[in-house]
């Protein structure tokens, strides 16, 4: 049996889930039964994605492990043999850092990959954000897969939990937390809507909307006609700036990209693209944007509690629990159009002081490290599947 601070070693793939999980590192670094450990990997260390490796190091923290993967090609091919570097890579770094429990969170694939190689060390992966659905993305099937890899569930709500407790995982091993996204909410103090407009170049009092599209890898047969159809739509309203992020690593990611570089060079005065906001200047946009437009989860967690509309297109998020601020509709032109009307009328924005988020109160992080700090590590890897209770034949 080890003896000092327990050895959590926390995994983050891009700037996404670091955003997500950076509270839930500070809540463990603070704590002193805990050493922190972190293992960076993914787009973190892409040159394409920004190296935002650098931007966890920004915030004092210490990575210890650095897996460089493939990132340049978002074909098919070129992302399988990522996971499969992604799991000889991060098998190594965990057989030098011997943590005692993992923490993984979502649903990418080298997150599939983490989750994998620590079962031939017995290591007990802690899992955050499991039991959700995104039916339009492959990243429902991993989030299935990793939570049946892991040990320990920290789930955004109750239906989330009841999920996971019907794949067969112990109940008294899955928690409701809330979602880690609304941590930097009570964190944090966001940007003044004059000094965001400085940060992003746009001029004082500018209207705008945020608008992030990643491919809906399964629901989408093609992502290209899918993003030409919400540019369309943007083009309907010449009166609103635009502040694009980046596609995420997925099949199709980078063609959308290229997709928005033109219409931000066709429409130089009204519309920019940043690869990476960071976690302060993108929940400051979310807070001052007129709306959130696309297919991004934050669209889902963290807009609806900062009272920001929400159209939230296509299938990709298919599934989860959503607010009244969110608006759905298909990848259409005219419907996406139509949805976007809808978020600025005065009709709709006036129901927004009455939105009641479903993913919690913003504290989940110290909840989740309090659980990490206090279970029992003895026979923790054992897992014994629960079966579904049998009714009448």
């Amino acid at each position: 049996m080890s003896t000092g601070p327990r050895r959590i070693c926390v995994v983050t793939g891009s700037r996404a889930d670091y955003g997500l999980l950076r509270w839930l590192m500070e809540e463990i670094r603070a704590d002193p039964s805990l050493r922190l450990q972190i293992l960076a990997t993914g787009a973190h260390l892409s040159p394409r994605f920004g190296l935002t490796v650098e931007a966890i190091e920004a915030d004092g923290f210490t990575v210890d492990e650095k897996v460089v993967l493939e990132m340049d090609s978002d074909h098919p091919l070129a992302i399988s043999r990522s996971m499969g570097a992604a799991l000889a890579g991060i098998a190594a770094a965990l057989d030098r850092l011997a943590p005692e429990i993992l923490v993984v969170l979502g649903d990418r694939t080298e997150i599939l990959a983490a989750a994998a190689a620590a079962l031939p060390f017995r290591i007990p992966v802690a899992h955050v954000h499991g039991g959700e659905l995104s039916t339009g993305a492959i990243d429902d099937a991993i989030r299935h897969a990793v939570t049946k890899l892991s040990h320990l569930h920290f789930v955004a709500a109750e239906p989330y939990r009841a999920r996971v407790i019907q794949l067969g995982e112990q109940p008294d091993r899955v928690w409701t937390v809330g979602a880690v996204g609304l941590d930097p909410l009570r964190r944090l103090s966001l940007l003044s809507r004059a000094e965001l407009e400085r940060q992003v170049g746009f001029l004082p009092g500018e209207r705008f909307l945020l608008v992030t599209c990643h491919p809906a890898t399964l629901s989408t047969p093609d992502p290209a006609a899918a993003t030409e159809a919400l540019l369309a739509a943007l083009d309907e309203f010449p009166d609103l700036r635009i502040l694009f992020t980046q596609a995420n690593a997925d099949a199709g990611g980078s063609r959308i990209d290229a997709q928005v570089g033109d219409y931000c060079a066709r429409h130089p005065q009204r519309a920019r693209r940043h690869g990476t906001l960071g976690q302060l200047r993108y929940l400051s946009a979310v807070r001052w944007a007129e709306a959130v437009v696309g297919n991004s989860s934050s669209g889902l967690i963290e807009a609806p509690a900062l009272r920001t509309p929400t159209v939230n297109v296509g299938d990709r998020q298919r599934g989860r629990l959503q607010a009244a601020s969110v608006i759905q509709c298909s990848e259409d032109r005219s419907q996406i159009s139509g949805a976007i009307r809808r978020a600025l009328s005065a009709e709709f924005r006036a129901t927004l002081a009455q939105v009641r988020p479903p993913y919690g109160d913003g504290d989940a992080s110290r909840r989740i490290k309090d659980h990490l700090a206090r279970v029992p590590l003895e026979g923790l890897a054992l897992k014994v599947f629960q079966d579904a209770p049998q009714g009448p034949a």
